[in-house]
């Protein structure tokens, strides 16, 4: 559902956006997303971020955010990413998704403007990112496609100081702006909500190929690195018949190295209703996708050191060990293979692993 927003309201942070035309009858469409949004005068899209300003599609969240956090990258969760640094973490206000278990519901479903923080320009969050010892900034709590100029903008300005980039999300965006969006990005954890359109179209409001089709595009077309995440809702994504027909497509369209996580569900939303995951639904579902050839599974939300840890897929030995976002052991080379038998581990590692573990510190970005 489109949203009116008051004829006097300002936007002098707004910034124009490419990803929309006109239609005949006065209204405008934007193209950022499946949903295809067509907006009159005065309107904003499902997204709440995008609207129809003066007759185009503008951006009225540009440079704002709800929180900065450093975080360790494992929270993402990516496991295979520079593991032990730590990363920079914000988001804005706003969804293109209408997930009823969203667990950041406070910050995707804001509909206040005034929530978020003053302005951090993309300069000063690359230069931020730089002071505090961050190798990586993540565009996470909400989805960064919605706000694709100001991560992108970002993106190139931490591109200047040697600092990666990070996109968690849903991966719901159309095939022009997808190109350009991942273009600048370096990593991404993309949620895989489930694998039936039922679930996608009643729980989330959007649609499952769409999805596919950006994994696929981030697989065989681009350089960068990805991992999966999907919650596990019982009674709704959690069957052993539905998580084995996801790993098969995984394997067979995506290849056996895209590290997937399973994480236990909590009553959230408009969700309270629903139990929490049973652990053993989740590590059910970690057995099925190594049996499956998966060849790095975890599980999430849940505390299993030997789930969370990375090991050898030919010889078994322990790579990366985990408790929680805590490293344990380190047994890779310099070149990211196995000290026991020289097979690589897929990902993108350094020689030494960082040494961040699970602090998470809130960043005022006004402080020097």
């Amino acid at each position: 559902m489109n949203q009116n927003f008051n004829q006097g309201e300002a936007f002098p942070d707004a910034v124009a956006t490419r990803y929309w035309h006109g239609l005949d009858d006065g209204r405008v469409q934007c193209d950022l997303c499946p949903r295809f949004c067509k907006l009159h005068e005065g309107q904003r899209g499902l997204c709440f971020v995008r609207a129809n300003y003066q007759g185009q599609v503008v951006l009225t969240s540009w440079g704002r955010s709800s929180a900065f956090v450093i975080d360790p990258i494992e929270k993402k969760p990516l496991n295979h990413f520079l593991p032990g640094t730590p990363v920079l973490s914000f988001g804005t206000a706003g969804c293109n998704l209408a997930c009823k278990f969203c667990q950041n519901w406070d910050i995707s479903k804001s509909r206040q403007m005034d929530s978020l923080m003053d302005l951090a320009t993309p300069e000063m969050l690359a230069d931020k990112a730089r002071q505090l010892g961050c190798r990586s900034i993540a565009f996470t709590y909400n989805d960064p496609v919605i706000f694709h100029e100001y991560a992108i903008d970002v993106a190139q300005a931490c591109r200047q100081q040697g600092i990666k980039t990070v996109a968690v999300t849903a991966g719901y965006v159309t095939a022009e702006p997808r190109r350009e969006f991942y273009s600048w990005m370096d990593a991404a954890n993309v949620d895989l909500k489930a694998f039936s359109e039922r679930f996608y179209k009643k729980i989330t409001g959007s649609h499952l190929q769409p999805v596919l089709e950006t994994l696929e595009y981030l697989k065989h077309e681009t350089d960068v690195w990805f991992e999966l995440t999907t919650l596990l809702i019982p009674g709704e994504n959690d069957s052993e018949d539905e998580v084995t027909e996801m790993c098969q497509w995984v394997v067979s369209h995506l290849g056996n190295d895209v590290p997937m996580h399973f994480s236990v569900f909590h009553p959230d939303w408009k969700m309270m209703d629903k139990a929490s995951t049973p652990t053993q639904t989740v590590r059910r579902a970690r057995d099925i996708a190594l049996a499956q050839g998966i060849r790095y599974a975890y599980v999430g939300n849940m505390h299993d050191r030997q789930a969370d840890s990375t090991w050898c897929h030919h010889c078994g030995s322990l790579l990366i060990g985990r408790d929680w976002y805590q490293l344990s052991a380190w047994q890779l080379d310099d070149n990211g293979h196995c000290l026991s038998c020289g097979t690589p581990c897929a990902g993108v590692f350094e020689s030494l692993p960082g040494q961040w573990g699970a602090k998470r510190v809130v960043v005022d970005m006004r402080a020097d």
